[in-house]
């Protein structure tokens, strides 16, 4: 063997170096004879015991509850989201149905008040009616007929107490409104005077006013129209303390 190491054409004589390079390789054969020569059991006087290599258990066998315990929380979370969304979609269903409740019950009260308003304005209306259709009506008796001889006069800007009307009456006719005056000048001259304020017909014809009766003997035209003289000559009835 050492002869082929050698180069060729070198010569065999051997240098220091090369013996021990030699020696080295030598002593490297002996230790891989040795350890080659060490029994199956490994036991020698010079080696101390190898600890034994664990093995490793390889599987190709899925990991079961890994797989069960993920799926399990994504499951739980997919239902707690579920759960989040579906309160929401109730709320939000729930606070629609309010407000269209509200807005119902608004539009009701809006309608209502308008009804209610509307019959008020027609009630206002059908007693205005009534007013007018219906006038305020007076006893038939000498307090009746000046009370309305004067709710005439006053529309009329005529003026006149009740006491002077009164007064006059009592003194001309004692409230009789069908009497007439069959013996001073007036009858003399055939043109007598008639009715509560013995008014002679000419002077009731030209003081008449306008809405009552035309019949002097009417009270209520007889005392409008007397009065309505007696404030054109006297300024008011109240005036008037003896024949006029």
């Amino acid at each position: 063997m050492l002869k082929n190491i050698l180069p060729r054409g070198r010569s065999r004589s051997l240098t220091r170096t090369h013996k021990v390079a030699i020696a080295g390789v030598g002593t490297l054969g002996a230790a891989a004879v040795a350890l080659t020569a060490v029994p199956a059991s490994g036991q020698t006087s010079t080696t101390s015991e190898a600890a034994p290599t664990a093995k490793v258990a390889y599987s190709t066998k899925q990991i079961q509850d890994v797989h069960a315990g993920v799926t399990g929380q994504l499951a739980g979370a997919s239902q707690k989201v579920a759960a989040i969304e579906a309160k929401k979609e109730a709320a939000a269903k729930k606070a629609t149905a309010k407000k269209a409740t509200a807005e119902k019950k608004a539009a009701a009260e809006k309608a209502a008040s308008k009804r209610e308003a509307k019959e008020t304005t027609s009630r206002s209306a059908q007693r205005t009616e009534v007013k007018k259709a219906a006038p305020k009506s007076y006893p038939d008796n000498l307090d009746g007929w000046i009370r309305e001889a004067r709710a005439i006069m006053k529309k009329h800007d005529i003026p006149g107490s009740y006491e002077g009307i009164h007064r006059n009456i009592m003194r001309e006719s004692s409230g009789n409104p069908m009497a007439i005056n069959d013996w001073d000048i007036n009858a003399i001259n055939g043109i007598p005077s008639k009715g509560l304020l013995q008014v002679i017909p000419p002077t009731f014809k030209a003081y008449h006013v306008p809405g009552t009766s035309k019949n002097i003997y009417d009270p209520v035209a007889n005392i409008v129209a007397a009065c309505n003289y007696a404030a054109d000559k006297y300024g008011t009835m109240d005036n008037v303390d003896s024949a006029y």
